[in-house]
């Protein structure tokens, strides 16, 4: 064992952060460990010291891009600075859920990766779940009349289809427009009725 591998949290940290800027900079298909523990400058075998297996690695990854989403919400929502109507709160929450799939797309795709969601190592009821909640209040706010939590599912189905689609240049073909807002006001609408924030 080296001195840079000997177990400490300094490790443990720069794993993570070696691999959020891997996801960054190449894409979740380069998130080995392999990969991870070279940039890092351990052994390959370092990691599994912390991680056992590559997908409590991966979790941990994706995790730091749950947190930055969050964040993100959180300062599009602020009182005083963000929007007061609940309508706007949803349209800024849909910008910043867009914004961040479009610029972060490694990350994003790490993000729902199905076998992560389904380890159970992610955390939803710690990631996912709150941004999810977030969302339901807003919408019960914005539609008193509607099943506020599957509104809110839809429109979330909604806005990941339209990241998604346009992560792969699917959407701009279709449309004929390189510009999303578009799509995210006619999302608002068909959720939460004629008269959706702009």
């Amino acid at each position: 064992m080296t001195t840079a591998e000997k177990p400490g949290p300094g490790l443990r940290a720069r794993l993570v952060e070696v691999g959020v800027d891997l996801v960054t900079r190449e894409g979740a298909q380069a998130l080995t460990l392999r990969e991870i523990a070279r940039r890092a400058g351990v052994s390959h075998g370092a990691p599994r010291r912390y991680f056992p297996t590559h997908l409590e690695l991966l979790s941990a990854i994706a995790r730091r891009g749950f947190d930055t989403l969050g964040e993100r919400a959180r300062e599009a929502l602020a009182p005083g600075d963000g929007p007061a109507d609940p309508r706007e709160q949803v349209a800024a929450l849909g910008r910043v859920y867009l914004e961040f799939a479009l610029g972060n797309r490694g990350m994003y795709e790490l993000m729902f990766r199905h076998d992560l969601l389904v380890s159970g190592h992610l955390g939803l009821r710690d990631t996912s779940l709150p941004l999810f909640g977030l969302l339901v209040d807003l919408v019960g706010r914005a539609r008193p009349d509607a099943d506020a939590r599957a509104v809110a599912g839809a429109l979330w189905a909604n806005l990941h289809g339209v990241a998604q689609l346009w992560c792969w240049g699917s959407l701009q073909l279709a449309t004929g427009s390189e510009d999303y807002t578009p799509l995210l006001h006619t999302v608002l609408n068909a959720h939460l009725g004629p008269g959706a924030a702009r």
